[in-house]
């Protein structure tokens, strides 16, 4: 049974496509009524059941008026206050209005930069049509089922707290604009990145001789892991050496990936190519370890407003010294915080050295209390902290739990 504001969403919506047709008339405005119906198909009845007819129809018609004209891979983008006299709406609200190809990650990485940016977001509005356009970008079609020549492009509409300043609105715009590229560029490059995650583990069987079979195979079981939905590729870029001791660089390679398309583009803040190597960079080449797991300085623009996560992979030559990085950064899935440790390759392996170390009998208070402490770790420090430091946190841990 409808509820009383999923009858009145019905109504008013029903209102607003009648509006449509009696204010354009025609193919007009049957093409109208169709785009508002589809338009708020899917809002929430709460969202827009205190607005009027007038501005639903409005505010729809504007959008559609906004989004006649588009060239491919170039994304519309409008950011106002809205106006009777130069939108045919008044709102209490800044918009944001956005057409493009339609692609993962849009609407949470919008979001995500409207909340950095310290906005409240009122209102978001998403459909997605099937549109049809002429060579030189004109819309000839809009519709919600899918035509022959027809692509997807999402329809994106953001309400948040009202802003006054021309350079705010200027500067967010440039904001969103980063930010669609970035989406834009992950999504295009994934099959790319994918592929050269994937020939890491070919090059698994040439490692050299002082490089334990053991580490290799734990590495292997990491990357088919990531490769397994369990890590979200952002960027990829490969460094070649320079240099010795603290004097160290590494050289990027051309042909970078995704976010790291960009040759300019930092890993990590203050350190660009050919600059002396950050601290945790140059201590995982004294290592004798594959794989470098670390946090970068930057917070991605996709998807989640979060740092990013890097994982470094050695590549070596025929007489097994270091010669440079693959660089892989992205974010890891939310499966890999919520699936035990003991799941996860490299930290299950951190997890048993770390139980070992202990000394525990397997079977003791001290013992299973340890266990649940590696457990319950914090999954982006367990992902990055080297079995020794582990180990002495751990204990900590346990022996303040004794001391309650």
């Amino acid at each position: 049974m409808a509820t009383r504001s999923t009858t009145r969403k019905k109504n008013l919506v029903s209102k607003a496509t009648q509006l449509a047709k009696k204010r354009l008339g025609g193919d007009a405005g049957a093409a109208c009524a169709d785009f508002v119906r589809t338009y708020y198909a899917n809002v929430p009845p709460a969202d827009i059941t205190e607005m009027d007819t007038e501005t639903l129809f409005a505010s729809a018609e504007s959008f559609l008026g906004f989004s006649q004209k588009r060239l491919p891979g170039e994304p519309l983008i409008r950011v106002f206050n809205p106006r009777q006299k130069d939108h045919g709406w008044n709102g209490s609200h800044t918009v944001i209005e956005i057409v493009t190809e339609d692609m993962p990650f849009l609407v949470d990485s919008v979001t995500a930069e409207l909340n950095y940016q310290g906005l409240t977001v009122h209102l978001v509005i998403h459909p997605i049509f099937q549109v049809t356009r002429t060579a030189a970008g004109k819309m000839k079609d809009c519709a919600a089922r899918t035509e022959d020549g027809a692509h997807a492009e999402s329809f994106m509409h953001f309400e948040v707290n009202e802003l006054t300043d021309p350079k705010t609105l200027a500067n967010l715009t440039g904001r969103l604009e980063q930010v669609l590229q970035d989406v834009s560029a992950s999504v295009q490059d994934w099959k790319g990145m994918h592929g050269k995650v994937a020939g890491i583990l070919e090059d698994l069987d040439t490692q050299p001789k002082k490089i334990g079979k053991a580490e290799i195979e734990e590495t292997r079981a990491f990357v088919e892991w990531m490769l397994d939905d369990h890590f979200t590729f952002l960027g990829y870029r490969e460094y070649d050496h320079v240099g010795t001791g603290a004097k160290q660089k590494l050289k990027a390679q051309p042909g970078g990936l995704g976010l790291l398309r960009d040759a300019g583009r930092e890993i990590f803040e203050n350190w660009a190519d050919d600059a002396p190597l950050p601290d945790e960079v140059r201590s995982f080449i004294r290592q004798p370890h594959l794989v470098m797991v670390t946090k970068a300085n930057q917070r991605a623009t996709v998807h989640r407003r979060v740092h990013m996560d890097v994982v470094g992979v050695k590549k070596f030559d025929a007489s097994g010294k270091v010669t440079g990085e693959r660089m892989i950064v992205g974010l890891f899935t939310s499966t890999a915080y919520s699936v035990s440790p003991l799941r996860i390759p490299m930290l299950r392996q951190k997890v048993a050295t770390t139980m070992d170390g202990a000394g525990f009998p397997r079977s003791s208070h001290d013992s299973k209390a340890l266990a649940h402490i590696l457990e319950t770790y914090p999954r982006d420090e367990l992902l990055q902290i080297d079995e020794g430091l582990l180990l002495e946190h751990a204990l900590g841990i346990l022996h303040l739990q004794e001391r309650q």
